[in-house]
């Protein structure tokens, strides 16, 4: 029998932390995302359209997954015989610190290619829809890791994404600035033919490959 330090295959180089980041939104019109990096391991310039939204708070872009099954019990049986997957529901939460149009827009539910600031003054006025309509949205996230070789890139892309929950908004003069969290969840683009793609690159993760199995 092999000794244990011969069997097992650990390697803290392929540990990945996402030491910064950004989330980026489009209109639904917009191209979707189709490679994160070219030839060289660098990165793509987005499409047209993608904003980025600018600082978020510690917590990053925070996604989860809701997964719910459906079980076949059986006479005999101690557990399930059969499980289907009926739902997987990826959420993505991030609570914004930067007050733009972007942010606003995507808070508010407010369609901001109507608003115009003052002439005069600057100052801009946002009405909240009283039915706001439910607007999607192309969304990117990009995490940011850094490796011997260079930057490992991984990011996660909603082609169909609405918002659908908004926390709290606090007027203090504590610690956290004024933010604008939200919650936006994917859906299945009937185009694209996926609600959700994840994409690794960057020099740092072609210099990885073998070491993961590749």
């Amino acid at each position: 029998m092999p000794a244990w330090e011969t069997l097992k295959n650990h390697q803290n180089t392929l540990i990945r932390k996402s030491l910064e980041g950004s989330t980026f939104i489009a209109p639904i019109t917009s191209d979707a995302i189709t490679s994160l990096t070219g030839a060289d391991s660098s990165l793509n310039a987005l499409p047209a359209g993608y904003n980025d939204l600018g600082w978020m708070s510690d917590d990053g872009a925070q996604f989860s997954s809701d997964v719910e099954t459906s079980d076949v019990t059986s006479w005999g049986a101690v557990e399930p015989t059969r499980r289907d997957i009926v739902s997987d529901v990826t959420t993505l939460q991030v609570s914004l610190q930067e007050t733009n149009k972007h942010t606003i827009g995507l808070y508010t539910g407010a369609d901001m290619t109507a608003v115009v600031p003052d002439a005069t003054s600057g100052e801009v006025v946002v009405e909240k829809p009283d039915r706001p309509p439910l607007r999607y949205w192309r969304v990117l996230t990009i995490g940011v890791d850094l490796a011997d070789a260079g930057e490992i890139y991984i990011a996660r892309f909603l082609p169909r994404a609405s918002l659908t929950d908004k926390d709290d908004q606090a007027f203090n003069n504590g610690d956290d600035p004024l933010g604008w969290p939200v919650t936006l969840t994917g859906y299945m683009d009937d185009t694209l033919g996926y609600s959700e793609r994840f994409y690794f690159g960057g020099p740092g993760w072609e210099a990885l490959l073998s070491a993961m199995g590749f």
